[in-house]
């Protein structure tokens, strides 16, 4: 009895839950509010999803190397420039394609191979199809976001609060409703921190079972917690090495998480061994802990971005795919012919990614990012009065990657909270939220010679919903506290909410492709910046 004593006391130390978090009421709260949003975020996403039947801004690469895929495994050139190509395309001509060359293509398969998957289901000439595999990953998002929320703070309200905001958020939205990878990058980069949350908690339970279980003084628990015990088997950080794997084989800037998230990782198992006493805690987190996870780990995303090739290995057309036969002595020899061909195939994806530097009308630098300054506009239409929907002298239609002000700008403020919450509290709330920063934000300083877009922040969007709600978690008020401090404080949050419904509400003809008057376009472009 007294041992199971020590490893509930470990359990609550290393966990810090509140005893009714795992009730059976608040396990069916803690997935209704956010199935919810998830359902109502869906059918925001779904809606019209094939209008404008038009390739979307990079659509014009991403869907057409979807059906390329689909053909012949790999992605295939197309005649002519877009201006020829697309107008043919969306008229449901498919024979656009050069078969006997493949295509010098700079991001890996996974994202087309999603994309494609909608094709395979509604067809290639379809525009739902083209949408359907993002709207989908989008929808689930909502739901993943609100659950991960959940743990995050151990509060069901603040999950719902998650996946609400998540389902009315501008920059979501729209990617959700676009062909591009970048939200399928967040997708798989938002389950790996997800599944490294879940391995943080069942870890922290065996650690506290296996220390527990020692005598409770005397020689031989002195010695078994000098390094303390290993936990070998963590399925769930594996879990999260596959999805890094895939958001490594959507975009290369799946890397950068992989070194986020793995060093959040490590930490939580530094300090899960500092609080059960183990005395050299820092270095045995850091180096046994930091090398298994390191060993475990790479192979499985370095595995999963290889398999993510098999179209590739397997194709006789794909870019490349002989150079190793056709350079003898060149590259890496001792490598195998075809993973040679591939190596130089990346040599040339990076060196094309470094030299990216032409101009470009809407490219912004990171320092903007979040404040949203230059929004990438993704397609616009001038219309007149003879056009259909348009009923005064000039219209406009729209789609604008524009972030909700009204959550970028407080997740802006929530920045400064949560450096100072890390580094003066030690909360790791903070610093797992700003670890989602580090992965997807951060990396993109070293990178300004580069012409790059704000609508890349869609991969760390999750994380700027987590770092409103740690907001939303001051202003919750305490379980004891007076009456008027629950209102004011329930006040405020649902005042924030009905803010974040109005943003939604306004900015949502420039989200969806809406015909509007010229005047009424202008009103949504605030600053000369959006424009």
């Amino acid at each position: 009895m007294r041992a199971m004593g020590r490893v509930e006391e470990l359990r609550v130390r290393l966990l810090g839950r509140l005893p009714t978090f795992d009730s059976r009421r608040e396990r069916l709260l803690g997935w209704l509010g956010p199935l919810l949003f998830a359902v109502i975020g869906g059918v925001l996403r779904f809606w019209r999803l094939d209008r404008p039947h038009q390739l979307v801004f990079d659509e014009t690469y991403y869907v057409k190397q979807g059906v390329s895929m689909l053909r012949y495994g790999v992605e295939m050139r197309w005649t002519g420039d877009g201006e020829e190509v697309d107008p043919l395309f969306t008229a449901g001509t498919l024979d656009v394609f050069k078969t006997a060359e493949g295509d010098m293509v700079v991001h890996p398969p996974v994202g087309k191979w999603v994309i494609a998957a909608g094709e395979w289901l509604f067809g290639p000439t379809s525009s739902w199809g083209w949408r359907f595999a993002v709207a989908l990953l989008g929808t689930l998002s909502i739901l993943m976001i609100g659950r991960i929320a959940r743990r995050l703070f151990a509060s069901s309200f603040l999950g719902t609060a998650a996946a609400f905001l998540t389902a009315f958020e501008g920059h979501h939205f729209v990617h959700s409703r676009t062909a591009l990878l970048d939200i399928i990058l967040m997708f798989f980069a938002l389950a790996a921190f997800g599944a490294l949350l879940v391995d943080r908690d069942d870890y922290r339970r065996r650690l506290a079972a296996a220390v527990g279980s020692l005598p409770a003084r005397g020689p031989d628990r002195l010695a078994r917690l000098r390094y303390g015990p290993m936990i070998w088997w963590r399925p769930w950080r594996l879990v999260g090495a596959l999805m890094l794997g895939l958001a490594c084989g959507t975009k290369w800037s799946g890397l950068y998480f992989f070194a986020a998230f793995g060093l959040m990782s490590v930490l939580w198992d530094v300090g899960a061994r500092r609080a059960v006493g183990v005395r050299h805690w820092l270095v045995t987190g850091l180096w046994r802990d930091g090398a298994w996870a390191f060993v475990t780990m790479t192979p499985v995303i370095l595995a999963t971005y290889l398999a993510s090739f098999a179209g590739w290995f397997a194709s006789d057309r794909g870019y490349a795919r002989h150079w190793a036969s056709e350079h003898p002595g060149e590259g890496v020899t001792w490598l195998p012919e075809s993973l040679r061909s591939l190596l130089h195939y990346h040599h040339e994806a990076l060196t094309f990614h470094n030299g990216l530097t032409s101009p470009h009308t809407y490219e912004s630098n990171p320092w903007s990012w979040m404040i949203q300054s230059r929004p990438t506009s993704f397609f616009y239409e001038g219309k007149d009065a003879s056009a259909v929907g348009c009923e005064v002298e000039k219209c406009s239609k729209a789609i604008t990657s524009l972030g909700s002000v009204s959550i970028w700008w407080a997740a802006t403020a929530a920045l400064f909270v949560l450096l100072v919450a890390w580094a003066m509290r030690r909360d790791w709330r903070a610093g797992a939220i700003l670890a989602g920063f580090v992965g997807g934000w951060l990396p993109w300083f070293a990178l300004q010679h580069r012409t790059i877009f704000t609508f890349y922040t869609i991969s760390f969007q999750p994380w700027v919903i987590l770092a409103v709600v740690y907001l939303l978690a001051l202003a919750m008020p305490p379980a004891r506290s007076s009456a008027l401090r629950r209102q004011v404080g329930y006040a405020l949050i649902g005042g924030y909410a009905l803010v974040v419904l109005a943003n939604f509400a306004f900015f949502w003809p420039i989200w969806t492709a809406q015909v509007i008057p010229y005047e009424h376009w202008q009103w949504r472009m605030w600053f000369p910046s959006w424009v």
